[in-house]
């Protein structure tokens, strides 16, 4: 199976900043989700006068914000990361967090996470965004950031919102997968920029300190002489959405002990057929958890489907369930790994270690009893 290792991340990463990562397509180009130089470079000009600019290198193109600006959060592991740099007080608006806010309440408090103005359950409109009068739109291409709907650098840079891009979802030109770095390089760049968007990194090397910490005891746990094949299973229907080589969950697995059943599709989410279920058979699965189709419906189509209903995982109900804002590139992917590593042990997959998860989720989070690898 063809892995993307720590060897290649090291490469890659070096590549991204010697090369600068910097791409030609246009942003009007259909279907292409890459920040061209032309979007950010505009988007410099969104620096409060009053404020102080600070400039920072985004998906290799370097940008300048206003470290005194208001920010409009998307998504869960994105608002995680910023919360996790010291920028709560800078978030004037969130969106798309509706599912994760058990998860976010129970790393950061209610009384945090409450009080953040939440303009839509799902993406935001670009008519929401500039209501809310933002400096900056913080999201990602496919975590807000969209052609088809209008939402981009350019066209918030347009109404004097800056863009900044989720380092996972940069792309070294239009024609390459999505993901160019491992997810726990890039959720530590984008770290190490809001500690100087905000002013104080302090808070910013803080967490990358305990990731790294918390990545080295995963390391050093004991491996199972042939590692466990995992699927994870995002959503289905005719079809199976699931993560290649460049999304967080293969990073996750990989540190938890065991192999990415599509980690050889060079990706970041990709759909794939039933058949690849059946084909990789796998030693279980992990499901990540969101509203739009929940755990039982996820199981029952693997338990309906005749192409996945008598493999042994789905018989013996080796289910792992796991918080969408801890399998996708934040620094919750840290918690990620640890329930998954935990699960895994508790189904004999892997050896005992002594990890331990060291986020304790609250009971209203679905599907609980599943990170710890209790069949129903």
């Amino acid at each position: 199976m063809t892995r993307l290792t720590r060897s290649t991340v090291v490469l890659l990463t070096a590549g991204l900043i010697a090369a600068g990562c910097t791409s030609t397509a246009d942003d009007s180009t259909t279907g292409s989700t890459t920040a061209s130089p032309a979007d950010h470079a505009t988007s410099a000009t969104a620096a409060d006068s009053d404020g102080a600019a600070v400039t920072v290198t985004n998906c290799g193109i370097p940008v300048e914000f206003d470290s005194h600006g208001k920010l409009f959060v998307n998504e869960g592991n994105i608002l995680a990361t910023v919360l996790s740099a010291g920028g709560a007080d800078s978030i004037a608006a969130v969106s798309s967090v509706q599912r994760d806010i058990p998860v976010l309440q129970a790393k950061y408090g209610a009384a945090t996470i409450d009080r953040m103005p939440q303009v839509s359950p799902g993406h935001p409109s670009l008519d929401q965004i500039v209501a809310q009068q933002p400096d900056i739109f913080v999201g990602g291409w496919n975590y807000g950031l969209s052609k088809a709907n209008k939402i981009t650098p350019k066209t918030l840079d347009d109404r004097g919102i800056a863009t900044y891009i989720l380092t996972e979802t940069c792309r070294l030109d239009p024609s390459s997968p999505q993901g160019i770095i491992d997810p726990f390089v890039s959720v530590k760049q984008d770290l190490v920029n809001w500690g100087s968007i905000l002013g104080d990194s302090t808070q910013a090397e803080d967490t990358i300190a305990d990731i790294d910490e918390r990545l080295a005891a995963l390391d050093r746990a004991p491996k199972p002489d042939t590692p466990p094949v995992v699927f994870v299973i995002d959503s289905v229907s005719e079809t199976v959405f699931t993560t290649g080589n460049y999304g967080a969950p293969n990073a996750i697995i990989d540190r938890a002990g065991a192999d990415n059943a599509t980690g050889e599709i060079e990706d970041s989410w990709v759909a794939v057929g039933w058949e690849k279920i059946a084909e990789t058979r796998p030693d279980a699965f992990i499901f990540v958890d969101y509203p739009g189709q929940s755990l039982d419906e996820k199981i029952a189509q693997l338990e309906s489907n005749p192409l996945t209903r008598d493999l042994p995982a789905v018989q013996h109900h080796r289910f792992i369930n796991v918080p969408y804002a801890m399998m996708t590139t934040g620094p919750l992917a840290v918690d990620g790994a640890e329930y998954v590593r935990h699960a895994l042990q508790q189904l004999d997959l892997v050896p005992d270690s002594s990890v331990t998860p060291q986020l304790s989720l609250p009971e209203s989070v679905a599907g609980r009893e599943y990170l710890t690898g209790v069949s129903r």
